[in-house]
């Protein structure tokens, strides 16, 4: 039998809260705004929405239309989330089971995208803070949740002594 942490737990639920949040707002972009790829709406301040169809991975790297590429991104996307789904079964902190249940929602939302759009849709833009690149939800809950991650291994590494 499979035991689960109670911590593999959060990050089980916080997997599943991601991608529903992830694919909820690429609905309601693509479905109720229907924005139209490279029309940017402004929002408030510098955040505007701008619908942007990314074939590659993070920042638009391995960008290619070639078939094999949208199946060899989704089989990556797929063995990360099975390993993140192996290591958060057995997350011994919070934060672990936080950062885990981040980074494999966003993994899976961006699967899901890659599996029925043939790309990952982006729309979060904000670019006139000179970021280069527009990003969606499950991205956005990977970078947390790596940035976390680095954290507690940090902070961790510093309170065991040498």
């Amino acid at each position: 039998m499979i035991r689960v942490t109670g911590w593999g737990w959060l990050a089980y639920g916080l997997a599943i809260a991601i991608v529903a949040m992830d694919q909820v707002a690429k609905v309601w972009i693509v479905g109720g705004l229907h924005l139209i790829p490279g029309l940017s709406v402004d929002i408030w301040g510098p955040l505007r929405l701008t619908l942007v169809r990314n074939t590659g991975v993070s920042f638009g790297l391995f960008h290619g239309d070639a078939p094999w590429t949208r199946w060899a991104l989704a089989g990556f996307s797929l063995a990360v989330a099975v390993v993140l789904a192996m290591w958060g079964r057995r997350a011994a902190r919070p934060l672990t089971g936080l950062s885990v249940g981040l980074i494999m929602g966003g993994a899976v939302g961006n699967l899901i995208d890659r599996v029925r759009y043939g790309s990952v849709l982006d729309f979060i833009d904000v670019t006139q803070l000179h970021f280069p690149w527009v990003f969606n939800v499950g991205d956005s809950a990977i970078t947390v949740g790596i940035v976390l991650l680095l954290a507690e291994n940090l902070l961790s590494s510093r309170a065991t002594p040498a």
